[in-house]
């Protein structure tokens, strides 16, 4: 499917849905209006079908791929790096060197200006740590890939992941939102936010009740992170306990430097 959902950035979702994926990867064709250079955010799998659409997308009216970016590591966003790239012959650039191709890592707060489109470069460290997200300064929008979700919440799964930098993130991002500087989140997976001050609200709040939830479980004498998902993932489907295992993990890891 592809949707325009800004005047700048249109949405071509990747048919792998899953536990972890939800209704599938979202890769974003990026581009100011009027204009005919593309940036392409995450091209997502190694589906030969889905980056056909994301071609078809960003060549509607004359457009060419000038720049394609990466949001973290997670292969279900980087598996068609080499395929995307020799499609398009475009550069790729992503905080980590390893994902990037005929171009240099990009660097957080930097200013990219690619035919007209401006994107600033957020370092959002806690999904993984070579996370980012991506600001629309034209319109307000935020590409939040995997550090806010459409719908439900993000894993942050130790040890690549880490709560703290993910905290911190969530407040920089609440941050934007407070001032109108962030009106709506383009996300990595699910549906587009409109409300993110009370998204981010509600994740914040979340992570705290988990917190004290794993305390808790500790305090009552749950020695093993499993013991502790056991405890206070009850309630969660039993097939999405190995992410729980590993988000609890990231939680005692917190604790225990607090």
């Amino acid at each position: 499917m592809a949707e325009e959902v800004t005047p700048r950035a249109t949405l071509v979702r990747a048919d792998n849905p899953g536990v972890m994926t939800l209704d599938g990867t979202n890769t974003w064709v990026l581009r100011e209006p009027g204009h005919r250079g593309v940036v392409v955010l995450d091209p997502g799998p190694l589906d030969e079908a889905h980056l056909q659409r994301v071609l078809d997308v960003a060549g509607r009216d004359g457009g060419r791929v000038e720049l394609v970016l990466f949001s973290h590591w997670h292969p279900d966003h980087t598996d068609a790096i080499d395929r995307f790239f020799e499609l398009t012959g475009a550069p790729a650039r992503a905080l980590d060197e390893k994902w990037c191709r005929d171009a240099e890592p990009l660097e957080d707060g930097e200013l990219l200006d690619v035919d007209g489109l401006s994107i600033r470069v957020m370092a959002t460290p806690g999904h993984t740590m070579d996370s980012i997200c991506l600001v629309l300064p034209a319109e307000a929008s935020l590409l939040s890939a995997d550090t806010i979700l459409g719908k439900g919440t993000t894993v942050v799964a130790h040890p690549d992941g880490a709560l703290g930098p993910y905290l911190d993130s969530l407040r920089a991002i609440r941050g934007l939102a407070t001032v109108g500087e962030v009106v709506r989140v383009l996300p990595g997976h699910g549906p587009v936010i409109d409300e993110p001050l009370r998204v981010v609200d509600a994740y914040l709040s979340h992570r705290a009740e988990r917190l004290q939830q794993v305390r808790d479980a500790v305090a009552a004498g749950d020695t093993t992170p499993m013991q502790v998902v056991e405890r206070v993932y009850a309630d969660v489907d039993r097939s999405v306990w190995f992410a729980a295992e590993m988000s609890v993990r990231a939680q005692l890891d917190y604790l225990a430097q607090s």
